[in-house]
């Protein structure tokens, strides 16, 4: 894929993730198409970073990947004897305690979690093989464009492993419980047809419109006030945790607080 992002000085270029920020719309790419945009815990850091970075002024974040693969999940030498360099191997983690262990899975779930921030849209546009981690980093986004040669998979499990980088809540909540269940469990590829089909993606493209399909979409997200559109996501974002009764009384609350605003009234 070209870069569409390639003119902007950078905010953040380290470890395989490149942050720019053009106005209210901030392009986080990944950038080491040569491995495929493998993913490794200094790339895990250097997105969570890119999130601390993100400017006050931000409203859309765009998630894309250079090359022809979105990502192709965890970079295999972490399955090593001698993982990363100045990292602890997986061998090294599974020797450590319950505690040492769980703080630093949370760590690496720190790259995933802030996708999905109240007063951001995230949007990410795949193309190619989005693949274990980097499926899960596509579910970390609010909103997935695809290319029509995405093939997603989720081979946790057929590692003997289980996908712990944030990307079950909403798999499960995109596709429902039994269809997620099968998808981890087999390690199959997802097709764009059937990824548009079940919810998992909102639109697929031929890979050389990706971006620009993701541009227009985000050009649509900032036609609307930000204080709507924040007030909006937080109401979808917990409609399946509460009852039908409690979200009424969420919508209620929401909507005095936006005509209060728009009339000029404090709270």
């Amino acid at each position: 894929m070209a870069s569409p992002d390639k003119d902007l000085v950078p905010v953040l270029d380290k470890d395989g993730v490149r942050l720019t920020v053009d106005d209210a719309v901030a392009t986080v790419t990944l950038t080491n198409p040569a491995k495929r945009n493998a993913q490794s815990p200094a790339l895990w850091r250097a997105l969570a970073e890119a999130g601390r970075q993100l400017p006050g002024s931000v409203r859309v974040v765009v998630l894309r990947a250079e090359g022809k693969s979105f990502s192709a999940g965890l970079d295999r030498q972490a399955f090593t004897p001698e993982g990363f360099d100045g990292e602890p191997s997986f061998i090294d983690l599974a020797r450590g305690d319950d505690a040492e262990l769980d703080a630093t899975i949370a760590e690496y779930q720190e790259a995933f979690a802030w996708w999905r921030r109240s007063d951001i849209v995230s949007v990410a546009a795949v193309q190619g093989h989005a693949i274990g981690a980097g499926f899960q980093l596509a579910l970390a986004c609010d909103l997935r464009v695809v290319a029509d040669d995405v093939q997603f998979a989720m081979r946790e499990t057929s590692l003997g492993l289980v996908p712990d980088l944030t990307g079950t809540h909403p798999l499960v909540g995109l596709v429902g419980y039994a269809r997620a269940l099968e998808i981890c469990v087999t390690g199959r590829f997802v097709t764009a047809e059937e990824a548009v089909n079940t919810g998992l993606a909102n639109v697929a493209v031929p890979a050389g419109q990706l971006d620009d399909t993701v541009r227009d979409l985000a050009s649509a997200v900032l036609a609307a006030p930000r204080d709507a559109v924040i007030e909006t996501k937080a109401l979808l974002r917990g409609a399946q945790d509460r009852t039908y009764e409690a979200q009424r009384s969420a919508e209620r609350q929401a909507q005095a607080r936006r005509l209060r605003d728009l009339a000029g009234i404090g709270d």
